[in-house]
């Protein structure tokens, strides 16, 4: 049990989370991670709220999220403990996915050696894009869900590889336009805007697929999704990331969908 008044120093910290002392001292100089206090040798001391901090840090940081990307969601949430049910929550997923995909390749390696016919269905559980198909249902209905495993399913690996690389593109050209503090209604994000309407009316089962695109509403709400549940702020650096998209996204399909 720790105490509350315990602390500790930069070199203890570096050592159990697994990080450097340099490391360290670049979270404070950009005020991330400040010490709690200096101690009369001038050593950084840090304490227990420090290290629930610092474990919020290398779990966002881990998530592929920048410095500046990391400090804006830290200041959004402030509250660590639902910030971190939330990552919990995200990571039993993680692990529950991770645990079918070792499985499925200990059975195929185990069929390979041994001569056995391989399931074709079982090679691929964990990989699949099904985790959110309930949620997928309830919002936009069975036949958008339908829609898009069948897209999906269809796709090559190198056809898959390539859609999910356009998608992270995405992403991160919206952060690096958030964290340069772009306009949402300046060309640079209208032209990701676009984008990014042009990326879902590609996904058969979006409404307006085949049909001109979706429409204004479509487009909104989603902007209002992805500012409200974290899993999604999370590709776009959190929730001023999110809110930064949903503007662009407003302004867009104003000009563009009304």
């Amino acid at each position: 049990m720790v105490e509350a008044d315990a602390d500790w120093s930069i070199q203890d910290i570096a050592r159990i989370a697994g990080t450097t002392s340099r490391t360290l001292r670049h979270y404070d100089e950009l005020g991330l991670l400040v010490p709690s206090r200096i101690g009369a040798n001038g050593y950084r001391r840090y304490d227990r709220d420090s290290l629930v901090r610092l474990q919020r840090i290398l779990l966002l940081r881990d998530l592929g999220l920048g410095l500046p990307a990391i400090a804006r969601v830290l200041d959004d949430r402030q509250d660590a403990v639902p910030a971190l049910r939330d990552h919990l929550t995200w990571l039993r997923g993680e692990r529950e996915r991770l645990a079918r995909q070792i499985a499925s390749v200990e059975a195929t390696i185990h069929a390979v050696e041994e001569g056995e016919e391989i399931v074709a269905e079982d090679m691929f559980d964990g990989f699949d894009h099904t985790r959110y198909k309930e949620e997928v249902e309830q919002r936009w209905g069975t036949d958008a869900y339908a829609a898009s495993d069948r897209w999906w399913r269809g796709m090559t690996a190198q056809e898959r590889a390539g859609w999910q690389q356009r998608q992270k593109q995405l992403a991160a050209d919206w952060m690096a336009a958030a964290e340069r503090g772009a306009d949402p209604a300046s060309d640079e994000a209208q032209a990701l805007a676009q984008r990014h309407w042009q990326w879902l009316a590609d996904i058969p089962g979006t409404p307006g697929h085949g049909a001109g695109g979706p429409p204004a509403a479509y487009l909104t709400g989603l902007g209002d999704m992805y500012v409200a549940d974290p899993r999604f702020a999370a590709n776009y650096g959190g929730t001023e990331g999110a809110t930064f998209v949903r503007d662009a996204l407003r302004v867009y399909a104003a000009a563009h969908l009304a």
